[in-house]
């Protein structure tokens, strides 16, 4: 068989991503896990949540799945380059069941969500990544606030004591305030 062309390549692959998002809006777990090669990996990055092989990346579906049956995924934009194919999505859905230890709230979801996709030697999935603003769907959830406010004030004043108790002395002191990484 002759080798793809890049170009075709491109294109083939594109579909497939098109593809795994259509199984995703119809939450076809088993047409989802047919998009992914045999070394199946899916990281969700804002988490540190990273899933290595098949029975793992069927987990993280079924969780997510359970916990926003009626997500939806809406393609925005697909950006493709020969290793990787990257889209933008936005994410629609409502929490009903538990979802990172929390059980449902009820709330709706509505986030933009960047997802990066790579390919095995037979163009099948071997990875998605996903990227998003962690602290966007917290605060739909109920759980964040801005320390701008004053319930965010409070909030992180009783979370933070020291941190919040840190920076005011460096701010009266006239210090710059240090970051420090665990």
């Amino acid at each position: 068989m002759a080798a793809m062309s890049n170009n075709a390549r491109i294109i083939s692959r594109r579909a497939l991503v098109e593809e795994h998002i259509r199984l995703e809006n119809l939450h076809d777990l088993e047409g989802i896990l047919s998009t992914f090669g045999p070394e199946a990996r899916y990281d969700d990055e804002p988490w540190d949540d990273h899933r290595i092989g098949r029975d793992q990346v069927r987990r993280f579906y079924e969780e997510l799945l359970t916990a926003a049956p009626d997500l939806h995924i809406e393609l925005q934009h697909c950006h493709a380059a020969d290793t990787a194919i990257v889209v933008e999505v936005m994410i629609t859905g409502t929490h009903l069941g538990v979802w990172r230890g929390l059980p449902g709230t009820g709330r709706l979801l509505r986030f933009p969500l960047c997802g990066i996709y790579t390919f095995d030697r037979e163009d099948r999935l071997s990875g998605e990544k996903i990227y998003y603003d962690r602290a966007t769907v917290l605060k739909q959830l109920g759980l964040f606030r801005e320390p701008t406010h004053g319930l965010g004030r409070l909030l992180a004043l009783i979370n933070h004591p020291l941190t919040i108790a840190q920076a005011l002395g460096c701010k009266f002191l006239g210090l710059k305030h240090r970051v420090s990484h665990p």
